[in-house]
Order: C-alpha cells, then structure tokens, then sequence
C-alpha cells in the first residue's frame, strides 16, 4: 500500500499528462507531406508539417514533438544536421529518418545520429505507420518513465521499481571490478540469476575477444561528460550464444561512470567506491544495420556479390599480384537468348535461371574466386593467382561443359549457352576499368562470332571496337540522311524462262567506304536497336517500287523481303508490315515476306501466331536459308510458308562428279511433300544449274543470273528476258 500511494502522489505531483500525440513531417516535397499526412492522421493525434529544416527546428523548439518523420535530403540543411541541433539542445524527440536515399553511409549515420528507424520512400507505406505508431507508443512509455523519474528523490521504492523493470540492465561494480548490484532485466537478457554473478567479476559476461575494449569502461573513474559512452562490446549469454547491446541515448550499448562516496572525515574529499553503468540490447538494430550493408553490396535474386563488391575485390586482387608479381584472370559471361526465356516463359521463370545459371557456374570455380551479377544477364568472374591464361582457359572450357546440361525452364528443357570474354593482368591491362572493358569486348566478339564460346581479349579488338562505335554513330546519320539504297537480285523460273520475283536486299552508299554490303552494318544495327527503323525503311521502300514496276507494266512479279528475327519480338510487326503494303497500294500477294528457319525453334508459338496473321492478309512467306539449323518438322508443317530457299551453301557443294546431293534431294522432298515452292539461292555455275533441275528444283537466283543491282538495271533485266522467250 505504501509503494502505491508513493507512485500515485509522485504522480500526481507531476505536470499533468498530454493526451494528444504530435507528429511533424519535414519533407520538401508537398505531395510527400500531404499524403502521409493523411497516412499518419488518427485520432489523438496532431500532424504537423513542414518543408526545410528551419521551420522544422522551430517547431521543435516551440512545441512538444513526440515523432518527427524527416527526410535527410532538405533544401537548407541535412537531416542528421537536425539530429545533432537536437541532441545539443536536448530535444529528446523520436525520429524516424523516411529518405529516399540509398546509400548504406546515410542510413548508419542517421542511427548513430539518434534516429530510432530508417526507412526507404520506396517501401511499403504500413511500414512507415506501423514504425511512427511504435514510436508514439515508445514516446508515451518513455513520458511516464521521464515523470516518475523525476521524483526519484520522493521514493526510494520508485527508484527501485523503476531500477527493476528497465528494459536495460543496470550494474554497480566495486573497485576490483566485481558485481555489487544487478537489476533483474539481466536474467531475461542473459539468462543467468542475479544470485550467481554477484560478487562475480564482470569479464564473466563478456565476450574474450572484447576484454581490452571493456576493460577501461568496466573500470570507469571519471563522471559526467567525461564518463564513457557510446562503447558497443558482445556479451555472453549463460549458454556462450553471443548477444549485442547498447546505451539507447547515443547508439551505444555501454555507459558507465564513477562512484563517489563523500569522506566523513574530509567534508572535501571523495572515495572512489566502484562503477555504476547501463547496458542496453540492440542486437534488432545490429541485424538491421547488417542487413542494409549486405543488400547495398550483394544482388538480392542470386546472393552474388555485385558490381561495387566486385569492383573493390578486384581492385585489392590486382593490388595484391602488382605487388607480388602474380596473375589475374577475369571473365565476363553474358548469358545468350535470355531475353527469349523473359519474353517467353515471365520474369519469375527468367529469375529461377538467372538462379540455377549462377549455381552451376559458381560450382565450377574455386574457393577464393569471386562471381558477380553485374546487372540482367551478366555476370563477372574474377579469379585471383592464377598460373597463367591457359589456367584461365581451362576455367572457361569447365563451365562452357557444365551449361551442356539443360535447365528446367517453365516445366521443360531449355538449353543455355553463355558468351565469355576473358582478360588477364597484367599482360591484357593493368586497372580496373581496363581489365573489365577488355574482358567485356572479348565476350562482345564471342557474341558476334556466334556466341555458346569464349574467346580472350586480343589488341586488334580494341581497334574493331572503335571501328564499330565509328559506324554505329555513322549508321544512325545514315538513317537519317538518306544513305541507303535497295538492290534487286532476279529470280529465275527456268522451266518457264521468265523472271518470277525479285529479292530486295539494302546497300549502304558510305560517303567515305563506298557501297557497303548488308553484312558489314546488318548485325550491328540488331545489337544497336536500328534494325527496326532500317526495316521500316526497306519495306517501305520495296512497296514503293513494286508500285513502280506495276504501273510500268510488271504486273506478275513479286518482291520477297527480308525481315529480321528481331521484328517479330515486337507485337506491331504485323501493323509495321500491313502499313507501307496500303501506302503504296500494291497487292499483298505481290509482296513476299523472308524469315530466317531459327524462328522455327525461337519462340515458335509466337511466331507462328503473327506469320499466320501475315499469311491472313495475303502476303507469301518464305524461309531463308532452310536446312542449316536443326528445327523441328512439326513446326515446318504447323508455319504456313509458300517457299523454302535452299541455302547457298548447299548449292555450293554441288561439284562437277555428278554427285547427288542427300541435303538438297531431302529438302526438295519435304517441300514437295507439304506443298510448297523450292527456290535455290546462290548459283553460280552452269553445272549447279543442271544439278538443281535434276533435284527438282527449277527456280533459282545467283550470280550466275545477275548481282542485285539496282531498280532500273533488274527492270532491263527483267524485259530483256521477256524478250528473249517470246
């Protein structure tokens, strides 16, 4: 009865409780502070807003602020400038820093600074209330404990109750260090009983490894400002798991001070009686603090380190073999048609490879060997101390074999292959940068050489990539200005001897080089993103002359058209296809579209879908250079196709032995089967003519025929032939 009626005169004597919270907003943003004002607002409670830190240390030095939420990034000052005003004038206000800013540094310094959460703009709004309604609830908790604190000296019993039920342990030691006074928060803490660790010395607690550092705070002489603070040590729970703790008031886990005891003898002089200290738990806070870090330098999907971890380690690997005279290997691995596996399957099948590639690989390499997700599908190996660049190789050989067995993506097979460029120090480059730029190029020159390989940087790639930054910007001026130009190479019906189409195929008429061939600027304009306004221009242009040739009198000649694979990713193909066909009028069957047999195995569903729509429309499709891929017969039978063209190379095996041909007689046999026209490109020679009509295969265009050449010479060409069958 007498410790209740102590607590409630203590109370009562005490300024009287305010009901209503207080929350002030410091963003400079207005549509941040209006919709989280609103977040914010409850009942018994008063949001308050503001947009610089001026106005916000005003409102904290004229009003009682329970929870100030602040953005550290304000027009007149730094938010943990406003925490450090605070912290001087002993404004004890909670905050919770709500920043856009990313950086790891920031985040540390606002909690040391005092702010009690950091919280990301980007995260989920309940996080930011459920923080701020904690924080107020915390705020109320540490009100009451402020007013009862402040009539300690009315009861000794209030003192006690509130010594016992601290969230923090609170300690006296005597002057050889050991336990004088323990409050009971070190039993749930800790685990041990009080009974066992008084009279104990306090090394008991504490982890070995931070004796030194604990050794003077335990031992602590000196009072006030002077006193220690702000020291974080490991204590030991009574099973030896480790724990963290801190002071709350400056993000310290201990705080200690002298005890004096006044001489009676001496009315001026003081005896040194122990230590008296305050220990607080922030191992929540240590995980949290751990947790930003390895997010800020680890790519979250794979747990891979990323390119800033990547970055230093390869910076203090090639410190470390500069100095030692060793050898550093690194790769750059770009994996080859995920875009397909996105695109195709969803990003959640695209991340589960992205998962399974980095595991395979990792297993591959060695120990101390640090893999890195640079960004997308790419990815960095570095491999310190190595032997020399045939152990890089090697290497590289290893994890070109482990890709050979296929991933499960979307609940089938799918193979994928990687494009490795290689780099070592210091023979290839002696920084950073350089070691990185040389080992990307390398793996660009894989990619544009086929790709599924790996290939180690060389000099002249160098100078081919500044080639190829050369005319990719000269390709763009090229688009604009008007520098392309179409040639037309005739195809020839021989049983009927007349011209039955044309195949329109671009030149670029360099103002330096001369007539480029499509080969040279072609492949280039895929990798860039030109190819779409290149096509755009060809088809267009190709339907303009077509409309020529008809009003001239062509009226049965068909035009065929290259399209790239690339188009038929972008769901308007059909629409970019369609619009210059009804510009210029010309009848669709007049227009013959070209795709390459890869499309057969790259997404064919898709494919087939938009081919259809084409074929729906009128237009001839053709496949261009069938039989060098492997691609599936149920998917020739399920395109709906007009012609196969029997690649160039095939014809090219024809020699004068008279020899059958088993390629060119089975793809004349499939065509034939399904129905559909055979067209042989590339003849050049009179024997390769004879052999093809022996196969069956009586269309056919070469330079035996004619070189493309340009609109006015193919139309020559093409009356010149009338002529001669008539």
């Amino acid at each position: 009865m007498e410790i209740g009626n102590s607590l409630f005169s203590a109370t009562k004597a005490g300024p009287p409780a305010r009901t209503t919270a207080r929350v002030l907003i410091v963003d400079d943003e207005p549509r941040i502070r209006e919709a989280y004002g609103a977040l914010l607002a409850a009942e018994g409670r008063e949001v308050l807003t503001c947009a610089n830190a001026m106005d916000a240390m005003a409102h904290l030095g004229s009003a009682d602020i329970d929870v100030m939420v602040l953005d550290l990034h304000l027009p007149d000052m730094h938010g943990t400038e406003i925490m450090a005003w605070m912290g001087e004038a002993g404004i004890d206000t909670a905050v919770v820093v709500f920043s856009g800013d990313d950086a790891i540094d920031s985040a540390i310094l606002a909690l040391r600074r005092g702010a009690c959460e950091f919280i990301r703009k980007h995260a989920n709004p309940e996080e930011l209330i459920r923080t701020v309604d904690k924080a107020i609830s915390r705020r109320h908790l540490e009100r009451e404990n402020a007013r009862m604190t402040a009539r300690l000296e009315e009861s000794e019993r209030l003192h006690r109750f509130l010594v016992e039920h601290s969230p923090d342990i609170i300690y006296t030691l005597d002057p050889e260090g050991h336990f004088v006074f323990l409050n009971s928060r070190i039993e749930t803490l800790l685990g041990y009983r009080r009974g066992e660790l008084i009279g104990k010395h306090y090394s008991l607690i504490v982890h070995p490894m931070d004796l030194d550092q604990a050794r003077s705070a335990f031992a602590e002489r000196r009072v006030g400002l002077r006193a220690t603070m702000n020291r974080e040590i490991r204590l030991r729970c009574r099973n030896l798991d480790v724990r963290t703790f801190e002071n709350r008031t400056i993000v310290a886990m201990l705080s200690s001070q002298g005890i004096y005891q006044q001489e009676v003898d001496d009315g001026d002089g003081k005896r040194f009686i122990g230590t008296a200290g305050v220990l607080r738990d922030i191992t929540e806070r240590k995980h949290a603090e751990e947790t930003i870090s390895y997010q800020t330098y680890h790519d979250l999907l794979t747990g891979l380190p990323n390119r800033a971890l990547f970055r230093d380690r390869l910076k203090l690997a090639i410190s470390q073999a500069r100095r030692r005279g060793e050898v550093v290997g690194l790769m750059y691995i770009d994996l080859d048609r995920f875009k397909l596996v996105n695109d195709t399957h969803g990003q959640i099948e695209g991340d589960e490879l992205l998962k399974s590639f980095a595991r395979r690989v990792r297993e591959c390499l060695r120990a101390g060997d640090t893999m890195s997700r640079q960004s997308g599908d790419e990815f960095t190996i570095l491999l310190p101390d190595i032997a020399d660049a045939q152990a890089l190789q090697r290497i590289a050989e290893k994890i070109v074999a482990a890709l050979r067995a296929p991933f499960t993506v979307g609940g089938r097979d799918f193979r994928c292959t990687a494009s490795i460029g290689l780099a070592v120090f210091p023979d290839d480059a002696d920084s950073v940068d350089d070691l990185l730029r040389d080992a990307d190029m390398a793996m660009c020159q894989v990619k544009a050489q086929g790709k599924n390989g790996f290939m180690r940087y060389a000099p002249e790639m160098h100078r081919s990539h500044s080639e190829r930054v050369d005319l990719s910007n000269e390709l763009r001026i090229a688009i604009e200005s008007d520098q392309l130009t179409l040639h037309y190479q005739p195809q020839i019906d021989l049983v009927h001897g007349r011209v039955t189409g044309v195949e329109a195929l671009v030149r670029w008429q360099h103002p330096e080089r001369g007539l480029l061939g499509p080969s040279i600027f072609i492949p280039l304009a895929e990798e860039e993103g030109l190819i779409f306004p290149i096509s755009d221009w060809v088809l267009n242009e190709a339907c303009r002359q077509q409309a020529s040739w008809r009003r001239s009198g062509l009226t049965d000649l068909k035009v065929a058209v290259n399209i790239s694979p690339l188009e038929f990713n972008r769901a308007d193909v059909v629409e970019r296809i369609l619009l210059p066909i009804r510009t210029h009028q010309v009848p669709p069957e007049s227009i013959e579209i070209e795709i390459t047999e890869n499309l057969l195995m790259d997404d064919a569903e898709s494919v087939i879908a938009k081919v259809q729509e084409l074929r729906k429309h009128g237009l001839r499709i053709s496949i261009d250079d069938f039989g060098t891929r492997y691609s599936s017969l149920n998917y020739l039978r399920r395109f709906p196709v007009n012609t196969v063209k029997i690649d160039q190379t095939f014809v090219r095996d024809l020699d004068s032995t008279g020899r059958q041909s088993p390629v060119i007689s089975a793809i004349v046999g499939i065509a034939r089967g399904f129905g559909l026209s055979v067209l042989a490109e590339g003849v050049e020679t009179a024997f390769q003519i004879e052999a093809l009509l022996q196969h069956g295969c009586d269309v056919m265009q070469g330079f035996h025929f004619s070189r493309p050449v340009p609109a006015e010479e193919v139309q020559r060409y093409i009356e010149a032939q009338a002529l001669a069958t008539l």
